[in-house]
């Protein structure tokens, strides 16, 4: 199984919000909304800071999705 960041990507959608603005709301680094776009993991305290940016649960921000075998 892997992370996905589709919810997150939806969510930034649904409220008119760019990844800069998210950035910028939850005090990421370029590098961590890079990875975030590679579908790299990244810490919980980030995804916390994103939640708490957000005011959203964690299921907006990401989803586990299946490993293609």
């Amino acid at each position: 199984m892997h992370i996905s960041y589709q919810p997150l990507w939806n969510t930034l959608k649904e409220r008119g919000m760019r990844k800069e603005d998210l950035r910028l709301a939850a005090g990421l680094t370029t590098n961590m909304i890079a990875n975030m776009g590679k579908g790299k993991n990244i810490s919980m305290e980030t995804l916390v800071r994103i939640c708490e940016a957000l005011n959203c649960g964690i299921m907006n921000v990401i989803k586990l999705e299946q490993d293609n075998i």
